[in-house]
């Protein structure tokens, strides 16, 4: 039995062996630069290139470097799941380097790594720049990544109901990765050229090539990285930041519509009800907090407008960005805030949060309930987007639900248990499950960062982005005694 279970694991290790050599493979990125700089030997990506080359190496050589095949379900979910977990300690290693604790690099590349935009970091002005284009690099990984796995492995895998998603584009089957080349290669395709899209045209609205191309690589991937402190406040350009809100939209919408309108087949991106839903939503609640920016920032309409609608899509599309405190528009705006942070943007997007496509069918699932009460002998069906939604996915829906609520409250109670104010543990639980980035408060809010927290609340939260990121059952999954029998 243990000999059969080695040669199981035999495959995911493979997998992994080329996963970490690919962050060394990125990580030569920002060598280069220190390299051009004159850093040398000195720089703290020498290390990390070393040590995730060394594992890679070591796996690769160990397991035969064949190459990785088709994977079982079980296998699907132990590569995932360890891909997440363990990434981030490699990609931490050159910001240990410069200067981080464990724990403190552990929770930066896992912030990146899922698209959080949480930081450790205070005075990015007088950070190298290569440690900010790592940073930047991480989160563009991530949010490719996500998309890959939120389209081509987590419908196979019956995760949150995203199987309601399944296409003639994608796998019919319950094989993993069938005919998942030509969709990740298209993947690949639009999530690079909105990046150089997006660093194009911050680069012509004013923005420095250098930060152009890192705010693109965390806009797109809805990540929120910023290489100042103020985040979008510094450039203080109302042309950049509708920009940015063009393109946090674009990284939220479904890449599936996206690649079904380029390729002709229909006009997806138009007439796909999530997306409608998605901007329809965007927009009401942009008009709804417009008042109070106008009073409290004492401006006309059309530039509180644009404030709230920045401020709203980075939020809601669980990117990060800020230019300005939005606590100080008022309690309603806090209020209206904590509640966008659990939203979040469409399925097989780089967003995270609980997606659109769920709440809407959760909505349908309890007007159906209410028709069923009035009229027990009726025979109701839930259709959505013109396909019936079964048992199995009104199951994997709530039970969803109930993970993400039991997830955050029990992540609230252990920050809580750490010392943290109920503010700054229910929304720092909230936004790490969310991958939203800041919370509410002082301390995370959005003029703060997470540097102040205790060490175990760190990796509470880290633990916390990677299980929202992976919607949950994914890791959950490992932890059951049957998944490791037979």
């Amino acid at each position: 039995m243990a000999f059969q279970n080695l040669i199981r694991v035999i495959p995911v290790l493979r997998i992994l062996g080329a996963l970490f050599m690919g962050v060394a493979g990125l990580m030569t990125i920002p060598l280069l630069m220190d390299l051009a700089g004159g850093a040398g030997a000195n720089s703290p990506f020498v290390a990390g290139v070393v040590a995730a080359a060394f594992a890679g190496a070591t796996l690769l050589i160990l397991t035969g470097a064949r190459e990785p095949g088709e994977l079982t379900r079980r296998q699907a979910f132990l590569t995932t799941g360890s891909a997440w977990l363990l990434a981030p300690a490699l990609a931490g290693i050159p910001l240990m380097g410069s200067g981080l604790s464990f724990v403190d690099a552990y929770f930066e590349a896992a912030s990146g790594l899922t698209t959080t935009g949480a930081t450790i970091y205070s005075n990015l002005e007088e950070t190298k720049d290569s440690i900010l284009l790592w940073r930047s690099i991480l989160t563009f990984v991530g949010g490719i990544g996500i998309v890959v796995i939120a389209i081509l492995v987590m419908p196979a895998l019956r995760v949150g109901g995203m199987q309601i998603f399944r296409t003639e584009s994608s796998d019919q089957s319950d094989k993993v990765f069938s005919r998942g080349l030509d969709f990740v290669i298209w993947i690949a395709g639009v999530y690079i050229g909105l990046n150089i899209l997006c660093a194009g045209v911050y680069a012509a609205l004013g923005m420095s090539a250098f930060d152009a191309v890192n705010h693109a690589m965390t806009t797109v991937a809805t990540g929120g990285f910023s290489t100042h402190d103020a985040s979008f406040a510094w450039f203080d350009s109302p042309a950049i930041e509708w920009a940015a809100t063009l393109f946090m939209c674009a990284g939220a919408l479904p890449f599936v519509a996206i690649i079904r309108t380029l390729r002709g087949r229909d006009a997806a991106i138009v007439t796909d009800v999530q997306v409608r839903a998605f901007l329809a939503f965007l927009l009401v609640a942009s008009l709804l907090l417009t008042p109070s920016v106008m009073k409290a920032l004492d401006v006309a309409a059309p530039d509180a407008f644009r404030v709230a609608a920045f401020s709203v899509v980075s939020v809601t599309t669980t990117t990060g960005y800020a230019v300005g405190d939005f606590q100080a528009w008022g309690p309603f705006s806090v209020g209206v805030f904590f509640l966008l942070m659990f939203v979040g943007g469409c399925s097989g997007s780089t967003s995270g949060g609980i997606k659109m496509y769920r709440i809407q069918i959760l909505i349908k699932l309890a007007l159906a309930h209410m028709r069923r009460l009035v009229s027990p002998a009726r025979t109701v069906v839930v259709v959505y987007s013109t396909r019936r939604v079964g048992d199995d996915i009104e199951i994997a829906i709530l039970t969803f639900m109930v993970a993400y609520l039991v997830s955050t409250a029990l992540v609230t109670l252990a920050l809580a248990a750490l010392g943290l104010d109920l503010v700054t543990a229910i929304s720092g639980a909230a936004a790490a499950v969310g991958n939203v980035g800041p919370g509410l408060g002082p301390i995370i809010g959005p003029a703060g960062n997470y540097s102040s927290l205790h060490d175990a609340a760190k990796m509470v939260l880290a633990l916390a982005m990677i299980l929202g990121r992976l919607e949950f059952f994914t890791l959950l999954v490992l932890l059951t005694p049957a998944f490791w029998r037979g």
